[in-house]
């Protein structure tokens, strides 16, 4: 796995996955689920059967849980270190798992191509992979040479905001699409986001995507430490309109089957003269 870790199954028809996203992505491969993490339900809204058992949260995966559930495959995230560190528990416990990190589509794709190889449903694989790639593809077709906006993508907490580049699903994404996201040019904006820094900058787009339960929140704390600055309506991005809070299901989430639309969505704001036709 993406640990280093071997990884044997000898079968996987009883999975838990500590993550929704990922549990969505077996999900899409044909695999069914005995027990994930409530973010499933909560913020992927997977529609799952009385049987499908809650294990905790994504930050606190219950073991006596994980357990009580009988898996013979534990999906686990790289990225979480209450994951990382049920390493040792599930070896002892004799259950086979593994760790995955998705940050781009083409992991997404490595992950489903692996699950697919399990179920045994290629048509799945070419589905929702496959064709979301030759999506992805003409997408870029259509930007490929264009001169690319300058951007500022924020990740925005209830408490704070952080700058983010290839980083950030988002930030790979801007990339792929010809923008040159500031951070690459202002290395002080990755230390701490502050007016005087995004004024310096001047984007053409500020891109916001919103972390935490609370997006509310998140936008609160930008409208308090930003929008009520007086230069923030002085700013080129805002002054033409560009300021842009991205939905959560596309851009913070992984999109799993849903990335075409992803990149579309951003080549419609990058490029408007490419509105409606993606």
């Amino acid at each position: 796995d993406v640990m280093g870790y071997p990884v044997t199954l000898n079968s996987w028809d009883r999975v838990v996955s500590l993550y929704g996203s990922f549990g969505e992505t077996w999900m899409l491969a044909g695999g069914t689920l005995v027990g994930t993490t409530s973010d499933a339900i909560e913020e992927r809204g997977l529609v799952l059967g009385d049987e499908v058992a809650i294990v905790g949260s994504v930050k606190q995966p219950n073991f006596e849980e994980i357990l009580a559930a009988n898996p013979d495959f534990v999906i686990l995230s790289a990225d979480t270190a209450e994951h990382v560190e049920l390493h040792d528990a599930l070896t002892d416990a004799g259950i086979a798992h593994a760790y995955y990190r998705v940050d781009t589509f083409s992991d997404y794709l490595s992950m489903l191509e692996q699950f697919c190889s399990l179920t045994g449903r290629d048509d799945l694989y070419e589905q929702n992979g496959l064709e979301v790639q030759a999506q992805i593809q003409q997408v870029l077709e259509q930007v490929e040479g264009r001169e690319g906006p300058t951007v500022l993508l924020l990740r925005a907490y209830s408490t704070g905001a952080k700058a983010k580049g290839a980083d950030n699903l988002a930030g790979v994404m801007l990339e792929d699409l010809g923008a040159e996201n500031l951070v690459e040019r202002y290395d002080s904006l990755l230390e701490e986001v502050s007016m005087e820094e995004v004024i310096a900058a001047d984007p053409d787009y500020i891109f916001v995507v919103t972390m935490g339960s609370s997006q509310e929140k998140a936008l609160e704390y930008m409208s308090e430490h930003f929008q009520s600055n007086p230069a923030w309506a002085g700013l080129t991005a805002v002054a033409n309109d560009h300021y842009v809070v991205l939905p959560k299901e596309l851009f913070h989430y992984k999109p799993n089957a849903r990335w075409g639309e992803s990149y579309a969505y951003l080549a419609e704001i990058l490029y408007p003269d490419l509105a409606g036709t993606l």
